[in-house]
């Protein structure tokens, strides 16, 4: 088989399609600055991904501002959502390698007739220029990891309120919450036919294919439950995919002009053992940033067992990044041998890692990857 540059080697694991060895990709940026990391390990080593859209909101009648601030000697950010309802405030903190909230936008359910009101002045239209230049500004490194937003109840507690006081809002006022996911489905649903128009127009009139859409919904087990995840999640997945299929999907939507299915992809990099049977239900054919243990617990080999259709985009377990050069380099083996040779699998860095960790551990998960070989499915 002849070398293949870093593009053709992910694309090859999304669509099925032979490949010479096992792709190393890091979120742009993530760990280093991505010349940074070429000039120690060659660009030919590491593959990039950068977050893009193909939609974007309107909302005219509401407005977003952010300003500097410092609580008890700590930087960070204010932002304040303006709507016609009312005005609701965040506070994050500043931390070495990311931010945490001390104050989200939503505490009482009193805060959802402002939220709300945001939702309801949202309109979604297609977006296709951000992706173009992404994609063509990767050129043979890496691709556009296109993004269609969070599910509903992963965008409320990750973006808006807390969990615990979401958690008390669901079983204090169930009339109200089901108010508010209603509405966000709605916008959801927007969202997935301005995409699915994205998608059309960049093959029609380019032939650009986009190979995956993802759900960055940092889904983990704990902070949702199986119950919710197939009440809030999966109904989102399921539309999403049919809407996507090369056959006819919801409302009787054409078949998309590229002749195949674009995969459903989720970032799911927590904690994923008591939903494995619901994701084995699911429409979804990509998980992005699997975390594997010794941080989480669903490894490779279970991975492979349990969905025979999914592509496995794991995370290098970020912890291991602190150990010695023959510890990452093992652990980078045992992962290859347990998904190397399906050709469904991809190593990469799609979590926070601790600063400077890379300069030791990425030369060894390379040299692994060399050393494994070519992908024999």
């Amino acid at each position: 088989m002849s070398k293949m540059t870093m593009r053709e080697r992910m694309l090859a694991v999304v669509q099925g399609s032979e490949h010479d060895r096992v792709p190393f990709v890091q979120y742009s940026g993530i760990a280093a600055p991505n010349e940074e990391v070429w000039s120690v390990i060659g660009r030919e080593n590491m593959g990039l991904l950068v977050w893009c859209g193909l939609h974007r909101f309107e909302h005219p009648n509401c407005r977003f501002e952010s300003e500097e601030i410092e609580i008890d000697g700590r930087k960070g950010t204010r932002r304040t959502l303006h709507t016609p309802e009312g005005s609701l405030t965040e506070e994050s903190l500043w931390a070495a390698i990311a931010s945490s909230r001390s104050k989200h936008f939503v505490v009482e359910p009193k805060d959802y007739k402002i939220l709300l009101s945001y939702f309801r002045d949202i309109t979604v239209h297609k977006h296709t220029d951000q992706w173009i230049a992404v994609n063509k500004e990767l050129g043979d490194d890496g691709l556009p990891h296109t993004s269609i937003g969070r599910s509903p109840y992963q965008q409320l507690w990750v973006e808006w309120v807390s969990l615990e006081d979401l958690a008390l809002h669901m079983v204090d006022c169930p009339k109200l919450m089901e108010e508010v996911f209603a509405t966000m489905f709605e916008v959801q649903r927007e969202i997935f036919r301005a995409v699915r128009e994205a998608v059309t127009e960049l093959w029609r009139v380019r032939l650009l294919p986009v190979p995956y859409v993802n759900f960055g919904d940092n889904i983990t087990a704990p902070m949702i439950g199986e119950t919710y995840f197939r009440k809030y999640c999966l109904p989102s997945y399921q539309e999403l995919a049919e809407l996507l299929s090369s056959s006819f999907g919801v409302q009787g939507a054409k078949p998309l002009p590229c002749g195949r299915d674009i995969r459903v992809a989720v970032h799911m990099d927590g904690d994923l053992k008591p939903l494995w049977k619901a994701i084995s239900e699911s429409p979804v054919r990509l998980l992005d940033s699997l975390s594997p243990p010794p941080d989480n617990d669903t490894s490779v080999a279970d991975a492979v067992r349990l969905w025979p259709e999914m592509r496995l985009c794991i995370n290098f377990p970020s912890s291991i990044h602190l150990a010695e050069p023959k510890v990452v380099y093992n652990t980078t083996m045992e992962i290859l041998e347990q998904g190397g040779h399906t050709g469904r699998l991809q190593i990469q860095i799609s979590e926070n890692i601790p600063p400077g960790a890379w300069r030791q551990s990425y030369p060894q998960i390379v040299k692994a990857i060399r050393d494994f070989g070519p992908v024999k499915t």
